[in-house]
């Protein structure tokens, strides 16, 4: 067997939405193992990750000494930054020499300019379409406007003014806002991955249908002309390697125009992961300055986000007895969920009881669906025998669509007790497939 090199890389902060895309592409990846760190505050990064760390904001004093601490403790290779504030503060962190780890980043000088809308305009003026900003109100040609934050994200502090009093009132609300022209037309994120030496590699296009404060929660891929034209430039003009993408919308006038530029992995980049492009991946395989080449798989693809759970419990269990019909199989199909539960407690050697009055013949049953050799012990009952009678251990749990066995294994053995519907807290999200 081949030795697989494995980096420890941190994630931060990992509770935001482009850390947990990070989580999601390089969770399974042999070459990586993967820690997490954020803030002490409330927020997905605590469920998503096997072991969350507690760092101070950037904005707090000492946020740089304990991060050293822990990637030193950790001992950390690569630290993949998942905030716009945060890629700039590494930067410039690892620039001065003063970081304990390497971030995967574009250089320091292209991080500045991107983190600044009317800097990353001006220096890409002559490379594509601009929109036309505004100094002032009274340089304003036309109503209506958009107002953005210079160093804004996501959709915080945006608004259209359709006169001079909204406009007037909107830079009170907003601090460092600029004022640029109103852009009607679709909006598209281009994908991108370039090396440093070769350029460009991957520009692929997706619109972005459904927005959620500033998050593409539907995006569909789309064929647009000229985009690799556009990302070739952008790239080289400021020197971005890695993962990176910029948006576009459309005029009035049907031109493309330029929105931002961002040197890191955006939530969304998963439409295009599914085509097969791992950016966090190809971007520290990319920094290691490894041989790259992407395979694709064809598209188009279309990826809808919503709110998903995540659970902490105290739940603590040392066999799992499960129960046939309609429950592991589901109108003569197979329940999949259950089955990834049953894998999970194979990985943590934990035994696995069938438990069950199935009419027919059990084994021809299991055998037709793939299941035989599943379970560590199989259970047929007779018709009138109770599944309270057979369960030993103290500290099982019990999965059954029936309330009546629920409630009598609950009485009988006082354990607890689940149905399908109750699957996702069991089914752990985090588990790590090595050690």
């Amino acid at each position: 067997m081949t030795t697989v090199k494995v980096r420890n890389v941190l994630v931060f902060p990992a509770g935001t939405e482009i850390g947990l895309e990070i989580y999601r592409a390089l969770q399974h990846c042999k070459e990586v193992k993967l820690f997490g760190a954020g803030q002490a505050v409330s927020n997905h990064g605590y469920f998503a990750y096997p072991t969350y760390h507690e760092v101070p904001s950037i904005n707090e004093d000492g946020w740089l000494e304990q991060l050293n601490a822990l990637c030193q403790a950790l001992a950390i290779d690569y630290i993949l930054p998942a905030y716009d504030d945060v890629i700039v503060a590494l930067a410039r962190a690892q620039d001065q020499g003063r970081l304990a780890a390497t971030v995967i980043s574009s250089p320091l000088q292209a991080c500045e300019i991107t983190r600044s809308k009317s800097a990353t305009y001006r220096a890409l003026a002559d490379v594509v379409a601009v929109p036309a900003v505004y100094p002032h109100a009274d340089a304003v040609p036309a109503y209506p406007v958009f107002l953005k934050p210079d160093r804004g994200q996501g959709s915080f502090g945006i608004s259209l003014a359709q006169s001079r009093l909204q406009l007037e009132a909107a830079q009170a609300k907003v601090a460092d806002t600029i004022i640029c022209e109103y852009l009607p037309g679709e909006e598209y994120t281009i994908d991108c991955f370039s090396d440093r030496e070769r350029g460009l590699l991957f520009a692929r296009a997706r619109s972005r249908r459904r927005t959620r404060n500033g998050i593409s929660v539907n995006t569909h891929t789309e064929q647009l002309d000229g985009i690799e034209d556009m990302a070739a430039g952008i790239g080289a003009r400021l020197g971005l390697r890695g993962a990176w993408f910029f948006q576009l919308k459309r005029a009035s006038d049907g031109r493309l125009v330029l929105l931002e530029v961002a040197p890191r992995i955006a939530g969304a980049m998963a439409t295009h992961r599914m085509m097969g492009v791992n950016f966090p991946l190809l971007s520290i395989f990319e920094h290691e300055r490894l041989p790259l080449s992407l395979l694709l798989n064809p598209g188009p693809i279309e990826m809808d986000r919503a709110l998903g759970n995540r659970y902490r419990h105290q739940l603590k269990f040392s066999t799992a007895y499960i129960d046939l019909d309609d429950t592991l199989l589901l109108n003569d199909k197979v329940n999949t969920a259950l089955v990834q539960f049953i894998f999970q407690c194979v990985n943590q050697g934990k035994p696995v009881k069938l438990i069950t009055r199935h009419a027919q013949d059990l084994q021809q049953t299991l055998a037709r669906h793939r299941l035989a050799g599943l379970f560590d012990e199989v259970i047929h009952l007779r018709l009138k025998e109770k599944k309270s009678a057979h369960i030993s251990e103290p500290d099982a749990i019990f999965i059954d669509d029936s309330f009546a066995e629920r409630r009598d294994v609950a009485a009988v053995c006082g354990i607890p007790t689940f149905d399908c519907s109750m699957l996702e807290l069991l089914v752990d999200s985090m588990e790590a497939l090595r050690t």
